[in-house]
């Protein structure tokens, strides 16, 4: 678990750093006797050969996570696969692909464009998957990418980092329903993700799951500082299977509306 826990560490760090610097907050505000347990990460790519999904699973398939679930979301134009470690206290790794060939000539050649600046050798070390950006930006292209699709801005500004991380409520002694969460987040001023519901899914599902809006960040391009959205911080509760099992996996619905926590608000 070394190697796992040193992998986390360096994305943790990146994650409230640059992306969530709130989720400290939320942490310190769940944390009861016993460390957060992170049910999952979630990181975003394009499904461009130099930086698929396959290569931002590399580094977890190299210190032994397994494939274990496939989805897609044709909304949005996104494929994902989720992966487990043998050692159930390690956080599982949702990571999503942005289908870049459905989109416009214009959003395929821009986004080809900023994947060609990205050095291969960077890709060989683990480090990159909270790396950042690694490519040249200006606001105005930002702009252009996030009005087709909001996780192409995204990924574009932010590049490489975890998205989210989840507090496994499962764990928690102080609550045991999610909406109980949502309840103390909002008296404490966080914004729920009500896309869909501020609970997603449900017992039926074996999955419910909420989310903060993502933080507001200031982000540097080519041409200026801005403020964009940044990560934000999901919640998840997990239903035994009929095996006794908490379930591992993810549900599509629910996970197409947390995808929504980084829309601009």
């Amino acid at each position: 678990m070394e190697r796992v826990e040193q992998l986390f560490s360096g994305l943790w760090q990146d994650y409230i750093q640059r992306l969530c610097p709130s989720a400290a907050q939320v942490h310190d505000l769940l944390t009861e006797e016993e460390p957060l347990l992170n049910d999952h990460i979630a990181l975003r790519t394009f499904n461009l050969p130099q930086v698929g999904l396959d290569r931002l699973a590399a580094p977890f398939i190299a210190i032994g996570y397994k494939p274990c679930g496939r989805y897609h979301f044709e909304a949005k134009k996104l494929y994902a696969e989720h992966f487990e470690h043998p050692n159930p206290l390690a956080p599982k790794v949702f990571i999503s692909e942005l289908m870049v060939g459905q989109f416009s000539s214009l959003l395929q050649q821009t986004v080809r464009d900023l994947v060609k600046q990205v050095p291969e050798q960077a890709m060989h070390d683990p480090a990159f998957l909270y790396g950042g950006r690694l490519w040249d930006l200006d606001y105005a292209t930002y702009e252009l990418l996030a009005a087709e699709s909001e996780y192409a801005g995204w990924l574009a500004a932010h590049g490489f980092g975890a998205n989210h991380f989840t507090v496994s409520i499962n764990q928690l002694e102080q609550f045991t329903e999610v909406a109980e969460v949502n309840h103390l987040l909002r008296h404490n001023g966080f914004e729920i993700n009500s896309s869909g519901g501020e609970v997603k899914g449900s017992p039926e599902v074996m999955l419910e799951q909420s989310s903060t809006m993502a933080d507001r960040v200031e982000v540097g391009f080519n041409d200026g500082v801005y403020t964009i959205p940044g990560g934000f911080y999901e919640f998840a509760k997990r239903y035994p299977k009929e095996d006794g099992e908490l379930y591992s996996g993810f549900v599509e619905a629910s996970a197409d509306k947390i995808f929504e926590s980084t829309d601009a608000n």
